[in-house]
């Protein structure tokens, strides 16, 4: 609510003339889709955060994976469980940080699965279905874009919904002044 007096007018114009645009409110259905998606991905964030810190604690102690093999497999994960330490408290650091990468990652499977028994119940999962036949997108990606965005039809055109995205470079001129929006990532 505006209070200064001058705003509210200004604001109580733009209303009148229909200057302003209405603002999306999302549904409790869309908000509870927002909440399992972003869920998901603070479970991905965890889980990545419990392999860096295996990670590190194995290499402080001077044992390398070979560079050209690929961690996070079954041969990976024996390989850690082999390793032994002199003193037992390393070990029983090691097999809490072993425990810690698996916890998360039962955590981000169980999510995940969650996620797609829901799928066929949410009004989107038309458009999921749509999605998916882009190159690069899954399910589980386009879950959580429409979750994020709601209904891409309440645009009334791509650019709107490329500006929404912040995908649009624009320009403020006044007189000798130029000033482009997102230089840094986009030139205009």
């Amino acid at each position: 609510v505006k209070t200064d007096r001058r705003d509210a007018l200004i604001l109580a114009r733009q209303l009148r003339s229909g200057d302003l645009t209405a603002v999306w409110v999302p549904d409790a259905e869309q908000e509870a889709m927002r909440d399992l998606t972003r869920t998901r991905d603070d479970f991905k964030a965890q889980e990545q955060k419990a392999r860096q810190q295996l990670n590190a604690f194995v290499l402080r102690h001077g044992r390398h994976w070979p560079t050209d093999k690929t961690r996070w497999t079954r041969t990976h994960y024996n390989w850690l469980e082999s390793l032994t330490f002199e003193h037992p408290w390393l070990q029983i650091v090691l097999q809490e940080y072993i425990d810690a990468v698996k916890a998360t990652r039962e955590r981000v499977a169980t999510i995940t699965d969650q996620m797609m028994k829901v799928l066929p119940q949410w009004s989107l999962a038309p458009v999921v279905d749509c999605l998916v036949a882009l190159r690069g997108i899954d399910k589980i990606s386009a879950m959580v874009l429409l979750a994020e965005l709601g209904d891409i039809s309440r645009f009334d055109s791509p650019k709107q919904l490329m500006a929404y995205l912040g995908l649009v470079p624009s320009e403020h001129s006044s007189g000798r002044y130029h000033h482009h929006c997102r230089e840094a990532q986009v030139p205009a």
